[in-house]
């Protein structure tokens, strides 16, 4: 058999092509190292405790989600409880999490929930220098408190800017992980703008950074050493990393640290309006192309939406000329700007599309009522497939409603019930026309038209919003 054989050269060649390769692709990889060395001054290690009364007979119990999938929590939640039995002395809870320091001054950035309710606040740097910190002010809507030493000259760390951030991009994290000080962690950025349950101020930056307890509050790092945002909470099923992360973008952070310096506290503007997801049913029925916007399910009728003209079923587009892409995006949007503020706001109401300009009211400290349903005459069944009856003046008084009908009743499989209707509803509106009595409900579904998306505003638990229900 005749062999085949390469000239030396071309051997020479292939041996430097997989070489040129190999080392492009090294090239490619991230190296954290300068990175690391340069802002590690700067990072620290905080560490809280607080004096907490005994409960005798308690039991041991671990994380309260533990048996629950598929949970956000913040890394210092529920801890483990003494046991019981300790004749009435007073015992030491502590934690431990990380932060920055935004200022030579002294002032430093962490999370809310690491020194919530802590006596006494530790704050360790990498050189083993200690202080005792005092929180300037902490802001829980958005998970974020500002601390002091008393030092000057401090290391700061370089801020991005966490608008800029991409999808796909190398990041890093410096904390410290159970405890663990200045521990270093890498990933990318696998989304931005997430909301979390709760967290409806915080456009959170995602990653794959593998953070544990001890991180919460540090900085994640882009390439370039700049700080970009905040590690605060995991998504996770063990109570550790699972390669779902989440950081408070820098530039979210950074105008709740400016308030908290100058004022002590935050101060947002307020809208007043209670809003929902526009679904695709719902665009079907208010005549949108495609599901976008904030749908204004109610608004209490002495705030800033209603006497700037807003009403219910209003669908909010746009704030400033920044797209309202889905509803969560509206309270990021409200709450970067100043009470007494100016808003523009272009809307969707009836099928046209209009601009209001409202002036934003301070956040009240009670912006929710609960309202308790009352029974009333019962009505036979409609063409929605439920039993409704009147309601009574009390309970019209408590939702501010001038009509309005009670659910009493839903049949299975029904219309009604494939939308979403509940037992102990209060309808108020169905199809852009309010509902004054049972009766009249049965005449306003028996003229509505087949196989099209229908708008129907309810209260729910004290609560107004719409469903969209489709009639056969």
């Amino acid at each position: 058999m005749k062999r085949l054989t390469l000239p030396a050269t071309l051997w020479l060649c292939l041996l430097l092509l997989l070489t040129a390769g190999s080392a492009a692709q090294a090239r490619e990889l991230p190296d954290f190292t300068r990175l690391v060395k340069d802002a590690a001054p700067g990072v620290v290690n905080i560490a809280t405790s607080r004096t907490v009364a005994p409960r005798d007979g308690s039991p041991l119990r671990g994380f309260s989600g533990q048996d629950i999938p598929d949970i956000f929590r913040h890394f210092f939640g529920d801890r483990l409880p003494a046991p019981p039995g300790h004749g009435g002395r007073s015992r030491e809870r502590q934690s431990l999490g990380s932060g920055f320091v935004i200022d030579e001054d002294g002032y430093i950035l962490t999370n809310a929930h690491v020194v919530k309710e802590a006596d006494e606040i530790l704050v360790r740097f990498n050189d083993r220098r200690e202080m005792q910190a005092e929180v300037v002010g902490s802001d829980p809507k958005t998970d974020i408190a500002l601390l002091r030493v008393d030092a000057d000259d401090l290391p700061t760390l370089e801020l991005g800017d966490s608008d800029e951030v991409q999808v796909g991009a190398w990041v890093a994290a410096i904390g410290s992980p159970f405890g663990f000080d200045h521990s270093v962690t890498s990933g990318i950025i696998s989304a931005t703008n997430r909301t979390l349950p709760r967290d409806a101020y915080v456009p959170f930056i995602q990653t794959d950074v593998a953070i544990n307890p001890g991180n919460s509050g540090g900085p994640l790092f882009n390439l370039d050493g700049e700080v970009i945002g905040i590690n605060s909470q995991i998504f996770t099923r063990s109570g550790g990393f699972m390669g779902l992360s989440f950081a408070i973008p820098i530039n979210v952070a950074m105008d709740v640290a400016e308030q908290l310096r100058d004022a002590g506290r935050v101060d947002r503007g307020w809208l007043g309006v209670m809003i929902q997801p526009v679904s695709r049913d719902l665009a079907e029925s208010f005549g949108m192309d495609k599901p976008a916007g904030a749908l204004v399910a109610d608004l209490p009728p002495d705030g800033p939406a209603a006497r700037g003209g807003l009403e219910a079923g209003d669908i909010i587009l746009e704030v400033n000329g920044k797209d309202v892409d889905r509803s969560s995006a509206l309270p990021r949007l409200i709450g970067r700007l100043a009470p007494d503020e100016t808003v523009e706001l272009s809307l969707l109401r009836d099928g046209r599309t209009l601009t209001e300009r409202i002036t934003l009211g301070s956040w009240p400290e009670n912006a929710r009522r609960g309202v308790r349903s009352q029974a009333g005459e019962t009505a036979g069944q409609t063409r929605l497939g439920v039993e409704v009856s009147a309601l009574d003046a009390e309970l019209r008084e408590r939702l501010n409603i001038d009509g309005g009908v009670k659910v009493r009743d839903v049949k299975p499989g029904s219309v009604a019930a494939r939308a979403g209707i509940r037992p102990g509803d209060v309808l108020v509106s169905i199809d852009h026309q309010s509902v004054s009595s049972p009766a009249a409900l049965g005449e306003q579904v028996a003229a509505l038209p087949d196989d099209r998306a229908i708008p129907v505003r309810l209260y729910r638990e004290g609560r107004s919003l719409f469903v969209a229900l489709r009639l056969e």
